[in-house]
């Protein structure tokens, strides 16, 4: 190799006939864009070079002579750290290559690859992503990268398996949907692949253009692949999953969702290749069957612990399966299983395999039935979490023999199941048991409030958390008798029941042996001051937080019952409330409370005479809310931003 000047390198010969037409390259040298990738032209902004040599215009830069061969061998020898990062911040053509050499490929430096600063672009018309740009963080240990939207291209995947190779390349990626014009494709991850061998989480959201040759690349370099996560991904079929299956044998959780190239061949090739499987999660995959869902449970079922199958065609086959060989699994969750009849979930009940079951999720599933919900809760004993969503043919019967059954149950969880009424709830807790520590009620339309005469000869003394949220039918009557079933309560939420009055909360309140500790009122539109005075005056020694949001009543003397009762409030919100100036200025007097959050949204009689107040109180306040107060000037807002420095001030 010769050279002819500074810069221009040739073979057997010069470029040019004479120097003279070296010389006027030279004097254009600064309008020649050097960083156009391999396949443009280089763009010259000037008049057309002539010489003894004719036309001179398809001239390729300097930078782009050598042959890819002759760069990759110079690239293998460049030290990691700031060396190759400088290299791949030169044009994308460069960070395209160094980005397609695996690790094993380098050679062994000196101690200059130990280095770990890294530099920025030196273009801007390249698409380069500095490692300091990309702020790896660290997450259990690994490195952790998240591209989302417009960032998820190739390119930021090419400068990210270069930029992080220095500190052993990522732990984990999470893309999040793709660049509309220059998304992430198989070439992006195969980047991924050869720069990060040691990827041990991977997850791609929304990605059409990734098939199943960006995941064969995943599955032949990353070997210590542990978690796979597939939403929406149209172009991945079973070719793909296989190949994960057969290299990839630490794959211990497996998330596919919306898939629709991918059914029972990929999950079969799992459940035999991949011993370690822990869990599983399947959601709207078309081509998902009984044949695929039950050849990888009964494959896996002596470490798999978490199931979650939604909205799939299998039919009452795979909840046998599940019966029979979940033998491992602590947490199921089937959802909108249309062809799964009562006798699907009765068999799997019955079939008492589900032994090691403590976390039950069930919605939208017409085969669970009054009858099929007892079998359950016969065949699974340590049973703890229930959560029924949308299940419309139980009944209070099922329910109250459900709570009989079930001997180990801690939390029950009702949405949307509009079959049960009063008496259901009533009996559910007079028969749980023990250990039933939560009730959660949502939207549950069929309870309808009425006077019940019972004995509570059973009270549930072990329920600490009781929440009822937007369940217009739940009155007075109903809380009241709730209050004598459950005296040991401490934590209540009743957000969205405008039928409660005073006359239906406080003997809740009397009842309360234990001592409320947090309570949400938000939406009870009908409560006054007296109960925020009775809770005060009854539960200020132990009440640490409490909301009344949109409880248009409440006014300053509730502030003042606060103020005089409550040693440990730490949270309060007074949203859309009735108080004003007078109320805050109260509350900022009270030298024992130390509030730390504190909402006066919409509260539109609070104004700029409140300053001072905030202030005082701002010696301990971390949070303050003081959106759509509209007789708060934005300049009080200024200078409480100046003031409570610690706060976080919404306005």
């Amino acid at each position: 190799m010769d050279f002819s000047g500074d810069d221009e390198i040739y073979s057997g010969g010069s470029f040019y006939a004479n120097s003279s037409d070296l010389g006027r390259l030279y004097s254009i040298g600064s309008l020649v864009d050097v960083y156009s990738p391999a396949c443009k032209r280089a763009r010259i902004s000037a008049p057309f070079l002539f010489g003894s040599s004719g036309f001179e215009q398809n001239k390729r830069p300097s930078i782009e002579v050598l042959p890819d061969e002759c760069l990759f061998e110079i690239f293998r020898r460049v030290p990691e750290g700031k060396e190759r990062s400088s290299c791949a911040c030169v044009s994308k053509k460069w960070l395209m290559l160094l980005s397609s050499i695996r690790r094993n490929e380098f050679c062994n430096s000196s101690a200059a690859a130990q280095k770990k600063e890294t530099v920025a672009p030196v273009r801007n018309d390249v698409e380069m992503v500095s490692c300091e740009e990309n702020r790896e963080v660290e997450s259990d240990g690994y490195l952790t990268r998240s591209l989302e939207g417009k960032k998820a291209t190739d390119m930021r995947l090419a400068a990210i398996a270069v930029g992080t190779s220095s500190r052993g390349g990522l732990g984990k990626l999470f893309i999040r949907g793709s660049n509309s014009v220059r998304g992430v494709t198989n070439l992006g991850l195969s980047t991924i692949a050869r720069g990060c061998p040691s990827l041990r989480a991977l997850s791609l959201w929304n990605v059409p253009f990734v098939g199943d040759e960006g995941l064969f690349e995943i599955a032949k370099e990353c070997h210590l692949l542990e978690k796979l996560d597939l939403t929406n991904c149209p172009s991945i079929s079973n070719k793909g999953l296989i190949a994960v299956a057969e290299n990839c044998p630490n794959l211990s959780s497996l998330n596919i969702e919306s898939c629709s190239k991918i059914g029972n061949e990929g999950l079969q090739t799992i459940g035999k290749l991949c011993p370690k499987l822990q869990s599983i999660s399947i959601k709207d995959c078309p081509l998902v069957g009984d044949h695929g869902v039950s050849s990888l449970l009964s494959s896996a079922s002596s470490v798999l612990t978490r199931v979650k199958l939604q909205a799939l065609n299998i039919t009452d086959f795979s909840l046998a399966v599940i019966g029979h060989y979940g033998k491992a699994v602590t947490n199921l969750a089937l959802s909108g299983l249309q062809h799964v009849s009562e006798k699907g979930f009765w068999v799997m009940g019955n079939a008492k395999g589900l032994q090691k079951l403590m976390s039950l999720t069930i919605t939208s599933c017409r085969g669970i039935t009054d009858v099929s919900l007892e079998a359950i809760a016969k065949g699974s004993m340590n049973l703890k979490q229930m959560c029924l969503r949308k299940c419309c043919f139980v009944s209070d019967n099922g329910l109250v023999a459900f709570a009989k059954a079930a001997g180990s149950l801690e939390s029950l969880q009702l949405e949307e199941c509009n079959r049960f009424s009063q008496s259901g709830i009533v009996g559910a807790l007079s028969n749980c048991g023990a250990k039933l520590k939560a009730l959660s009620l949502v939207k549950c339309m069929g309870i309808k409030d009425m006077a019940f005469r019972m004995s509570v000869s059973s009270p549930c003394s072990s329920l600490r958390y009781l929440s009822i949220r937007n369940c217009p039918g739940f009155g007075s009557a109903s809380m009241a008798m709730i209050g004598k079933l459950c005296p040991q309560l401490q934590h209540v939420d009743l957000s969205g029941l405008c039928g409660i009055t005073d006359a239906g909360l406080l003997p809740l309140l009397e009842s309360c042996e234990a001592g409320l500790v947090k309570v949400n009122l938000s939406g009870c539109l009908s409560l006054t001051d007296e109960v925020v005075s009775a809770l005060a005056r009854l539960h200020g020694g132990t009440l640490e937080l409490l909301n009344l949001d949109g409880c248009r009543k409440i006014t300053d003397a509730s502030l003042l019952a606060i103020t005089e009762n409550c040693l440990f409030l730490s949270d309060l919100d007074v949203s859309k409330c009735a108080v004003t100036d007078s109320g805050i200025t109260i509350l900022s007097s009270a030298e024992q409370l130390n509030l730390q959050v504190l909402s006066l949204s919409g509260c539109s009689e609070v104004s700029n005479k409140i300053l001072p107040c905030l202030k005082k109180m701002g010696r301990t306040l971390v949070g303050l809310n003081l959106q759509n107060c509209s007789s708060i000037s934005s300049s009080t807002v200024e200078l409480l931003v100046e003031s409570l420095w610690r706060c976080d001030i919404l306005s």
